[in-house]
């Protein structure tokens, strides 16, 4: 079963700030504000994982010497979910910047009855095998996007290790992703919410996060 990381819920931090702002209502309505929070959350998150990544020695030629550093070993994948991740995307490559990259398109497919489909449409992405990915959404609410998503990304290749990435979870969708996905996956959440709507809204969540960064759509 894949492993979770709440980074709320461990000792406080700027995200816990970060993240009230990004829930604020108010400040919401400042998109750019909105988006470069979303962005800062994706750099902390890079900070956190990069702590579980694989280094090796290595000399650096400085003007007076030589110095040893642990320089990253891992080859990286960052991939998100169209549209609402890009901004978290861009805060992981901001930190992970020589990193392969890869996007997904999902929507909700909404029926007569009121319930939805997930459907994925578009697909750009390198080889994944042995690779270590990072796969970023703000909102994991079913989880059935985020499951769905990493499915289809099997047809790149198995990689090595695979890192989740949401701001904010919801406690059903948390359980969804952590039964369906491989057990080298570890859950990164900034906040985990108990509760969603009838809609597959989370509770208190922060609204539709594609809409407060880009607009909304039709």
């Amino acid at each position: 079963m894949a492993s979770v990381r709440i980074l709320n819920q461990e000792k406080a931090s700027v995200l816990n700030q970060i993240l009230s702002e990004i829930r604020d209502q108010t400040i919401q309505k400042d998109r750019l504000r909105f988006r470069k929070n979303v962005e800062r959350c994706g750099a902390i998150f890079a900070y956190e994982i990069s702590k579980e990544l694989e280094y090796t020695e290595t000399e650096v030629l400085t003007p007076l010497g030589v110095a040893n550093e642990q320089l990253l070993t891992d080859a990286m994948v960052l991939i998100t979910i169209l549209r609402a991740g890009l901004p978290l995307h861009n805060g992981l490559l901001e930190v992970f910047d020589q990193a392969d990259n890869g996007y997904i398109s999902a929507y909700r497919k909404h029926n007569k009855d009121g319930s939805f489909d997930i459907e994925l449409e578009y697909l750009a992405c390198p080889s994944l095998e042995g690779k270590t990915i990072i796969l970023s959404d703000p909102m994991l609410a079913t989880g059935a996007s985020m499951v769905l998503a990493y499915k289809a990304l099997l047809e790149r290749g198995k990689p090595k290790k695979c890192h989740i990435v949401s701001l904010i979870a919801s406690a059903e969708g948390l359980e969804y992703a952590k039964k369906n996905l491989p057990a080298n996956t570890s859950i990164w959440l900034g906040a985990l919410d108990q509760e969603m709507t009838a809609q597959s809204y989370i509770v208190p969540g922060l609204g539709d996060a594609g809409d407060l960064a880009f607009g909304e759509k039709e």
